[in-house]
């Protein structure tokens, strides 16, 4: 028998965006519990998309909507053989692979500072380009090419 359920935490907006997005990214960013370190990144990477926070805010929100993936395939042993089973995602759930992917494509770019990285990933989303798109993509795809073990779905 599993544990009793976990508590969604709610998340407080951003001080300075006014976005709950903005804020669990910030959370993504940060290392070693430097949150005023992330903070100043994240800050300086959407001031370079625009000098409007609005805007800014506007572009990055977009950019983490156009990698939300719509799909995934999770593992489930059943008959002793273990089958890609294909499952469609909850927003937070899609919301979260989204922001992990842009920052985990920003940290594997080589030579620049972690701004300029991060504002680099976050345009080409936003114009449907870059490794989080491909990473989307991907997903998509092992989903489809899975989808005659959907009936093994719960």
């Amino acid at each position: 028998m599993r544990s009793k359920d976990v508590k969604k935490r709610i998340v407080q907006p951003d001080p300075i965006f006014k976005s709950r997005v903005v804020t669990r990214f910030i959370n993504k960013v940060m290392l070693d519990g430097k949150k005023s370190t992330a903070e100043g990144i994240v800050l300086k990477a959407l001031s370079r998309i625009s000098p409007d926070t609005k805007e800014a805010v506007i572009v990055f929100e977009l950019a983490v909507k156009n990698i939300m993936p719509r799909q995934e395939v999770r593992s489930r042993r059943i008959g002793g053989a273990t089958y890609q089973i294909p499952y469609p995602l909850r927003h937070d759930r899609a919301e979260a692979l989204a922001i992990r992917w842009i920052v985990d494509t920003s940290r594997k770019r080589k030579g620049k500072d972690m701004e300029l990285k991060l504002y680099e990933e976050i345009t080409n989303a936003h114009k449907g380009i870059g490794d989080s798109i491909k990473k989307r993509d991907d997903t998509h795809k092992m989903a489809e090419a899975n989808r005659a073990f959907a009936h093994f779905r719960l």
